[in-house]
């Protein structure tokens, strides 16, 4: 009897630890923010505000930096339901319209990502101290580009993104 009892509280243990594995999320479809970027070589630095839009497929995005020890600073509006990208100078006083010809990518974790880490951001000595969240790793085969990804735990919202690939070198996003 005991040895059942046991063997009931080791699968109920089990299954527990197996449920509470972190698996690939999807952040908010509505979010805004600030992003640095750091391309190839470091030779450009960008900052940027973003406004992110899943349902309606839209990112806008504000961005200053500097490429090749130049400043400059672009507008950009992306309407992927539309297929058509505003680029928008406030220095010229232009407004450019082109069509954009890439797929909307959601911000989420892709679900062949592997867990490589759940670690505590900041301070873990007191509740609501530290940011608890996930590494993940993974690659895309037919672009030939590795990733490694951290998330937020609670609310799947992206911390860090470095993609690497031998054609392009690296892009650092946090």
């Amino acid at each position: 009897m005991h040895l059942l009892i046991s063997l009931s509280v080791c699968l109920l243990l089990a299954v527990t630890a197996v449920a509470q594995k972190p698996h690939p999320c999807k952040s908010p479809p509505l979010m805004v923010g600030h992003l640095s970027v750091i391309y190839p070589k470091g030779e450009t630095y960008v900052s940027e505000r973003f406004t992110y839009d899943a349902l309606g497929k839209k990112i806008r995005i504000r961005m200053e930096g500097v490429e090749h020890n130049h400043s400059f600073y672009e507008d950009v509006l992306m309407l992927f339901g539309e297929g058509v990208i505003y680029q928008i100078s406030y220095r010229n006083k232009t407004c450019t319209k082109k069509p954009l010809k890439v797929p909307f990518q959601p911000m989420e974790i892709p679900q062949n990502a592997t867990l490589q880490a759940q670690i505590i951001i900041g301070s873990s000595s007191g509740p609501g101290q530290g940011l608890l969240v996930n590494n993940w790793m993974g690659e895309i085969p037919e672009q030939k580009v590795k990733y490694y990804m951290t998330f937020t735990e609670f609310g799947c919202i992206p911390v860090s993104t470095l993609y690497i690939s031998d054609k392009d070198g690296w892009l650092f996003s946090r």
